[in-house]
């Protein structure tokens, strides 16, 4: 009481400001009143609202602003929107009935439409070697390549076997006969933005002759070098190469489940090794985090601006997935990534497979994406 016997003026604290959300919680209240006349709205439900909408609006503009900063762009538009949603799974399904105006749609052209010529009739692409793989020498001197060369005429003929003989038979007999310091590039596929996925028969640890600069090596949350993988990389680099891990290991700690971390190559050929921690199968939401481990690692690349990453088949070694599925999930991944991206550094991707089975099993699913 003031000395005239007045009240105090006292300053209006709003609903949002108790509640501590930004979004008006008494306009809420009337739209939920205006909604629902017959109802009694109880004081909590348009909190509860506010703080949800609230919610939902910061995770599409976090993931609209990555897809705006992914293209370069300082503003975020209806077209980054919508990439944002389109790519997330649990927004795509809470707006799978939304049209965002001026979005667009997701980029969907089919690989033949970027990587087919005029005039030519084969559905699949030659099976081609890097151009940075060394000639093959003969006993009489340099072999000239049967192989067709993008430069080349129209005239000029394949191999015995041709590329659609090839995409027919999908088990370890769909290779060529070209072999590049042990190991023989089997199948290559292109993306819808031009990236490559090429399939080659070798040990990843023995990837001399090609430009890779990163590879992938599944470990565990402990970085430990003890599978059969972690064994020939360790092997391979040396004591460097340890050295580079377990520092790793001090600076970054135990690696979540389907995180991702990168040290030196040294003694390797790639400059980088990225290690990832999969998770097993049968475990919760295993596919999913599997997809994610996928995604974390080509996103590491991209941070680095590397051009080329080499993965085996991961999941389907020590966390006991059955190869059909990790190959299914791994491919899945990538695709989504570089359509999810639309901007990356990374140019192409090597699957590098040494048994029979898992050849087979590539060669099946990367022909599968050309129907995708």
């Amino acid at each position: 009481m003031s000395s005239r016997g007045g009240k105090k003026k006292s300053t209006k604290t709003s609903r949002s400001a108790k509640a501590g959300v930004i979004f008006p919680v008494g306009r809420m209240l009337r739209y939920i009143k205006k909604s629902h006349p017959k109802y009694r709205i109880g004081v909590g439900a348009p909190v509860y609202m506010a703080a949800v909408l609230e919610y939902l609006t910061a995770e599409i503009l976090e993931l609209a602003g990555n897809a705006a900063r992914d293209n370069k762009k300082g503003r975020v538009t209806p077209r980054h929107i919508l990439l944002a949603i389109a790519n997330d799974e649990e927004l795509n399904q809470l707006l799978k009935g939304v049209t965002i105006a001026s979005g667009g749609v997701l980029p969907n052209i089919h690989p033949e439409l970027l990587s087919k010529k005029r005039g030519s009739k084969g559905k699949l692409e030659a099976i081609i070697t890097p151009t940075t793989a060394p000639r093959i020498k003969g006993p009489s001197g340099p072999k000239k390549s049967t192989l067709r060369k993008p430069g080349l005429k129209k005239g000029i003929r394949r191999p015995k076997k041709n590329a659609a003989e090839i995409g027919k038979s999908a088990t370890a007999d769909s290779t060529t006969d070209l072999s590049v310091d042990g190991f023989t590039v089997l199948s290559t596929k292109s993306l819808f933005l031009g990236q490559k996925l090429n399939l080659i028969h070798s040990e990843i640890s023995k990837l001399a002759g090609f430009e890779v600069e990163a590879i992938i090596n599944p470990t565990n949350a402990d970085l430990d070098l003890k599978d059969d993988l972690g064994n020939a990389l360790e092997k391979k680099g040396g004591k460097d190469y340890v050295d580079s891990v377990n520092e790793l290991r001090k600076k970054h700690g135990p690696l979540d489940i389907a995180g991702a971390a990168l040290s030196v190559g040294h003694g390797l050929p790639a400059k980088f090794v990225v290690h990832c921690n999969s998770p097993a199968w049968g475990s919760d939401k295993c596919e999913e985090l599997l997809e994610k481990t996928v995604k974390n690692c080509l996103a590491l690349a991209d941070e680095k601006k590397l051009k080329s990453i080499a993965f085996p088949s991961i999941g389907s070694g020590r966390n006991g997935f059955p190869k059909q599925t990790a190959a299914q999930v791994i491919l899945k991944a990538i695709n989504t990534y570089f359509v999810s991206t639309m901007s990356s550094s990374i140019k192409t991707v090597y699957f590098v497979l040494f048994d029979s089975e898992s050849i087979g099993i590539y060669v099946q699913e990367m022909a599968k994406l050309d129907a995708n």
